[in-house]
């Protein structure tokens, strides 16, 4: 059931004021009572967040990563094993394999504590894990890109996370193709 306007105008505008008190850029979404927040990470550059405010409840939905490439018994391991310890949250994958977070909140009580508890959790399973993840899914990818960057002279900036690995793993020849083990990653 939609929710009619009148019904959710004041607990949207609430939301929106609410980010503004946090500092957290948002913009209005493509559906009635959507707001899209961008949260800055340290791992993964931003994380979009749509928050959708109902009736009822505030449902928040957020991109974690795509599909893996590789090792997913693995990947999806350390995605349950951290989904034990996250509050309002949970992991899901859509129909493509991709892994998304969705949330549902009480509207009851929404405060400015609540919300950035929430997008604190919200950052706590998209951004902490992120680099783990791309261990797990992306490791051949990410040998690859590597070594063809090093090959070429390109940048390897945005792999720096990884650089260490990746240099011991170096067979001498610029390709990381002996890198380490993408399942010895920790949960």
């Amino acid at each position: 059931m939609t929710p009619s306007p009148d019904a959710t105008a004041g607990h949207e505008g609430r939301l929106r004021t609410h980010l503004d008190a946090l500092g957290v850029p948002w913009e209005a979404g493509t559906r009635a009572g959507e707001t899209v927040a961008t949260l800055p990470g340290e791992r993964k550059l931003r994380t979009l967040v749509s928050l959708l405010v109902g009736e009822r409840a505030l449902e928040l939905r957020a991109f974690v990563v795509r599909n893996p490439d590789e090792n997913h018994e693995a990947f999806y391991r350390f995605l349950l094993r951290r989904a034990l310890r996250l509050p309002w949250v949970g992991y899901a994958v859509d129909g493509s394999g991709d892994v998304w977070l969705t949330g549902r909140v009480p509207l009851v009580g929404l405060d400015e504590q609540l919300l950035d508890d929430l997008l604190g959790a919200v950052l706590a399973a998209c951004d902490e894990p992120f680099n783990d993840l791309l261990r797990l899914g992306f490791w051949t990818s990410i040998r690859r890109e590597w070594a063809w960057r090093v090959d070429r002279g390109e940048s390897t900036a945005n792999l720096e996370a990884f650089r260490a690995e990746l240099e011991a793993a170096d067979d001498g020849t610029g390709s990381a193709a002996t890198a380490g083990r993408p399942d010895s990653v920790g949960s």
